[in-house]
């Protein structure tokens, strides 16, 4: 077969894979895999069995959207979030294996959140979205339907955080925990009353159920206004009040799991938050009938990510980030440093099972997510959804590259040639700087900002792991806050240098790209020096004092230099609108209008300067998109622009 590049349209012909939920003995899984259709401009999600050999059959009807499967404790049943209209609220369903038809158990008006089993399998709790003010699901129906009959649609407010991402809190911004038995008796709220969102995200890995009926979970740990985002673990028994498992401790508690007998809580827990939100998250174990706490990672510069308990309860299993990896690790109650289980691309939700296998999902820069399974050291992806597609691609070689950054400190970059690459000829340079600023460039198959087909047209891709990437440990991470441009733009020069010495570049043929963060490092640097032929700069920061207007300001004066009733000149220092008197680099701004992360006003204003400046600039604008674009033919048009930008002003040979 004659491989191809890949283009964008192959990018949605892809199947992504979910997070397996897989049987007590490991012998099989139930794994939400997601289809789209660009005609229609939506995606649709099927559940599938996946036996230990990899082998794999649909369970849910491919017309109808199936998401969350949780299997119940003994594996005869599996629990999700169906609905059959893209415009339906998602509802809760059971499901036996062995045959039959999917139940539905409730009829909520904002649907039903992600659920889990009772450990004895004889009922569920889930987190059910309400309307603040209107916190019972009869009082939040009756307001939906008064809202559509309301002729004013003002928003008022005295909260300090009022909207999140890309929408505001009052619709629909609280959570309770409901109980609901299998047979769909018995819906109830176990935290009526309750105030506080368990997630500003999704709220599905917030709780868990203990063997007696307990339940722990994580929310926000104050009331509205809310004037300092705190996160607490709260634990709930049966027919109790909410209670903090630790109530003067860190401001950042989160995701907690009792151990198999119920005697342990597991949970993690960062010191810094607001302030600075890349803090490592520590593990924690909390003994129920003594009420002492021990930190298990206190000492590990690293941050643990998604764990879960073995089942024999001697300890867990956990990912995190090192060195622009996510890697597998283990460990012991008793202590002792983590243990490494598995390394390589990006591993993600590990579950341990009684057999000693861990499941879990892996990707790389090089292949898209599948199934995967630790079993006797071996490691091995044993799905393979998109064999047939992926077989058709000519992919980019994939380098790891170190290199002296800013100070003389050692950066990694991955390097993803285009396909043919020869180093004899001269090349386009593409950076493609990452957002955050603590986030990474990782060894993982990206949707929107896909390497694989930004190279494909004949680019060599460079994303730098700059100064403030996570993954190297909190000194790295912290060491960019107050002078957000500094470091990083010295360590993305670097690379340029580098690549140039390295004499397969041409440096008359080089583009920055970046969004958020990494769009904010574009403006900088734009500002700063005009070697470069283009310019890409997707849901940037511009101006740092106009990010007071974004969803969540806190820790904004650490990051940014001060606050601006102290020290506005600092923020004014590392704002890039404030330094664009030498810009003259081609830039193309793209923003959405429903990005309240970055208020669209920032990739605005950059465009309205370099029009008055007289710079060649274009402005994309998606008034139904936020911070990420997401629906198929947006983002068909978004690839369109981005890589129709590069074509312009890094002609080909």
């Amino acid at each position: 077969m004659t491989r191809r590049p890949i283009t964008p349209e192959d990018l949605w012909k892809l199947l992504r894979v979910g997070r397996p939920t897989v049987a007590p003995d490991g012998s099989f899984a139930v794994v939400p895999v997601t289809g789209y259709d660009v005609a229609e401009n939506r995606g649709r999600t099927r559940l599938w069995r996946v036996e230990r050999d990899g082998s794999a059959r649909p369970l849910t009807a491919p017309g109808a959207d199936s998401t969350a499967p949780c299997l119940s404790p003994d594996g005869s049943q599996v629990a999700f979030l169906r609905k059959e209209k893209e415009e339906d609220k998602p509802q809760l369903h059971v499901m036996r294996l062995d045959g039959g038809e999917a139940v539905c158990l409730t009829e909520l008006p904002l649907g039903a959140g992600a659920p889990r089993w009772a450990p004895d399998g004889s009922y569920l709790v889930f987190p059910v979205s309400l309307l603040a003010g209107h916190e019972s699901a009869e009082a939040t129906a009756t307001e939906l339907a008064a809202r559509k009959e309301r002729k004013v649609q003002a928003r008022v407010t005295e909260d300090r955080v009022y909207r999140y991402w890309d929408r505001w809190l009052d619709d629909g911004g609280l959570h309770h925990l409901f109980r609901i038995e299998v047979d769909g008796s018995g819906l109830t709220d176990l935290t009526p009353g309750w105030r506080r969102p368990l997630a500003l995200e999704d709220p599905s890995a917030t709780f868990d159920i203990s063997p007696d009926g307990e339940i722990a979970f994580h929310s926000v740990a104050i009331d509205p206004p809310y004037r300092e985002m705190r996160v607490s673990v709260f634990t709930l028994s049966p027919g109790g009040e909410p209670q903090p498992l630790w109530p003067d401790g860190p401001p950042q508690q989160i995701r907690p799991r009792y151990s198999p007998d119920g005697s342990t809580i597991a949970f993690g827990f960062a010191v810094d938050l607001p302030a600075f939100y890349a803090d490592r998250q520590r593990l924690c174990l909390y003994d129920r009938a003594t009420g002492e706490r021990s930190v298990l990672t206190e000492d590990w510069d690293r941050s643990c990510e998604s764990w879960e308990w073995r089942p024999d309860g001697t300890g867990l299993v956990f990912a995190a980030e090192d060195d622009a990896r996510r890697n597998l690790f283990a460990l012991s109650v008793a202590g002792g440093a983590p243990t490494l289980l598995a390394r390589g691309g990006w591993l993600t939700d590990p579950t341990p099972r009684a057999d000693e296998t861990v499941w879990c999902l892996h990707q790389s820069l090089s292949e898209p997510a599948d199934v995967a399974v630790l079993a006797a050291g071996e490691f091995t992806r044993i799905t393979a959804f998109n064999r047939e597609l992926l077989d058709q691609f000519d992919l980019g070689r994939v380098e790891d590259v170190r290199l002296p950054g800013a100070g003389g400190d050692e950066i990694q970059m991955f390097l993803i040639y285009p396909p043919g690459f020869d180093p004899g000829r001269k090349w386009p340079l593409v950076h493609q700087i990452h957002g955050g600023p603590h986030g990474v460039s990782g060894d993982l198959w990206h949707y929107r900002w896909n390497a694989q087909a930004f190279a494909a047209p004949g680019h060599v891709v460079a994303a730098v792991n700059f100064h403030g990437s996570t993954s190297w440990g909190t000194d790295f991470a912290r060491c960019i806050l107050g002078a957000w441009g500094e470091l990083p733009a010295a360590d993305v020069e670097a690379a340029t240098d580098h690549l140039l010495e390295e004499g397969f570049i041409d440096p008359a043929r080089m583009a920055i790209t970046g969004g958020s963060y990494g769009g904010y490092l574009v403006a900088w640097l734009i500002g700063q020096t005009g070697r470069y032929a283009a310019a890409i700069c997707h849901a940037g920061v511009t101006n740092l004092l106009g990010q007071w207007a974004s969803d969540v300001s806190y820790g904004r004066q650490h990051s940014f230099g001060g606050p601006p009733w102290e020290d506005v000149e600092s923020i004014h220092r590392w704002s890039p609108t404030d330094h664009t008197a030498g810009a003259v680099t081609p830039t193309l701004v793209i923003h959405g209008e429903r990005d309240y992360r970055v208020v669209v006003t920032q990739g605005l204003e950059l465009y309205g300067i370099l029009q008055d400046k007289g710079v060649e600039s274009r402005l994309v604008y998606y008034p139904d998109e936020a911070h990420w674009i997401l629906k198929p033919q947006n983002s068909l048009h978004w690839y369109g622009e981005f890589l129709g930008w590069l074509e312009r002003h890094l002609k080909s040979e």
